[in-house]
């Protein structure tokens, strides 16, 4: 502290260029990502759903977007932070402008209500990503051009630690508002209301072996690997249709993200299973990415009104 000290009595040319040094490490400094925590990142907010009085008609899940472009839904996706939505990269082209809709169950709700329409500032696709025949590393991270307020209606949903083990049986949720198709030649149709479904995870090598029953793809060519999920509803032929859309599974009294609905194929040859990218490969992947996001505009704007007093330079009128 001494040294310092010593280092300001140059004069006020040495202090500024002090001051200087240390605004512009908390300017470059990256932001702490809220990832499901308060302000004070000391309780976490993420994975709490307010459920309706009447939970035996429909649940509510704050964390469901809808991707939209042009105003027409094209995929889910599930909000896990402020400023980030998770979703299929095989939902993006990359000469689309989109936003997302969150806090509403409706696809197209009425005025006034606690819908948020948001556009996407940036989206990162994951580097190994493929997406020819039969889809890997199916993941997209969107930054929204404006943070969001958490509210009952809009909550992020916790992801899982990277070594979280989802075991088979486990009964988790999908939502979205594709529409659950009879059969798999059904053409897909949109739904006014975000539907629900209970699914159960099965275990991959089962799904591989029931998936393989059904393709030409030799024994020896694993179909479902260990970065995806499979599930089964047990029951009727039915498919479910939105890409993107979250699948929900409540552990220990709070939901986690545990995938994204991604193969669609597997329900055209199977329709009671569904194939979802396994969000814990991608654990880490997701938070480095939302560390380095950029620093909001209005918060790095105010830092930069001192520097023309700091760097002695005249200001305009």
């Amino acid at each position: 502290m001494a040294t310092s000290l010593r280092g300001l009595d140059a004069g006020p040319g040495s202090l500024r260029r002090w001051i200087l040094t240390c605004f512009a490490a908390l300017l470059l400094k990256p932001p702490r990502p809220n990832l499901g925590y308060n302000e004070n990142h000391t309780e976490p907010v993420c994975g709490t759903p307010w459920w309706p009085d009447s939970l035996e008609e429909s649940h509510h899940w704050p964390w469901e977007v809808s991707l939209q472009t042009e105003n027409e839904h094209v995929c889910g996706g599930a909000l896990i932070d402020r400023s980030w939505v998770v979703s299929a990269a095989h939902c993006i082209q990359s000469n689309k402008e989109y936003s997302v809709m969150l806090g509403s169950s409706t696809l197209h709700p009425n005025s006034p209500s606690w819908a948020l329409k948001i556009p996407v500032g940036d989206i990162i696709m994951h580097p190994r990503y493929w997406g020819r025949n039969f889809i890997r590393s199916d993941v997209a991270l969107l930054c929204l051009e404006t943070p969001v307020a958490f509210n009952k209606y809009v909550q992020p949903i916790c992801l899982p630690e990277h070594n979280f083990n989802l075991k088979v049986g486990t009964k988790c949720w999908v939502t979205g508002w594709g529409h659950v198709k009879p059969h798999p030649s059904a053409k897909l149709t949109l739904t006014p209301e975000l539907w629900e479904a209970a699914v159960f995870i099965i275990d991959n090598k089962n799904c591989d072996s029931i998936l393989h029953k059904k393709t030409f793809y030799p024994r020896g060519i694993p179909l479902i690997r260990k970065n995806m999920i499979c599930t089964t509803n047990y029951g009727e032929d039915l498919c479910y249709g939105d890409p993107g859309g979250p699948l929900a599974c409540e552990i220990d009294g709070r939901w986690i993200l545990a995938g994204i609905f991604s193969w669609e194929k597997a329900c055209a040859r199977v329709p009671n299973l569904s194939v979802y990218t396994r969000i814990t490969k991608y654990t880490i992947w997701i938070k480095q990415q939302v560390s380095r996001g950029a620093l909001p505009g209005p918060r790095r704007t105010s830092w930069l009104l001192f520097l023309p007093w700091l760097l002695q330079l005249p200001v305009s009128p």
